[in-house]
């Protein structure tokens, strides 16, 4: 795959349920930290080692900001440092929380 691919939240979630994908999130520490897909890993500039240290390159990885626009820089970038599938999910963590609040990690809800 030389470019990322869109994928909806009802693709993303079907990815999540399944656990044949992996879940990273993009946005700042404390919009994480409110809330986040369950099992979102936080990716940022200081934890980009450690998920290429543990991920499979071979699983798809699903990269979700806050409405789907950012997401879609890094889904290319993690193609480029060599991650065979990458999908940015349309509408990011805003359609996420929307369409599926109980898969959601949060200071009012943890998991």
């Amino acid at each position: 795959m030389e470019h990322f691919q869109t994928i909806s939240p009802e693709q993303a979630y079907q990815h999540w349920q399944n656990k044949s994908a992996i879940m990273v999130d993009i946005r700042d520490p404390q919009s994480f930290r409110t809330g986040h897909a369950c099992g979102a890993f936080h990716l940022t500039n200081d934890t980009l080692n450690e998920l290429m240290l543990q991920a499979n390159f071979e699983q798809p990885v699903m990269v979700m900001c806050y409405h789907g626009h950012s997401s879609q820089s890094a889904a290319q970038y993690l193609l480029n440092i060599g991650f065979e599938t990458v999908y940015s999910i349309n509408g990011g963590f805003e359609a996420w929380r929307r369409d599926y609040p109980h898969a959601v990690d949060s200071l009012h809800n943890p998991a």
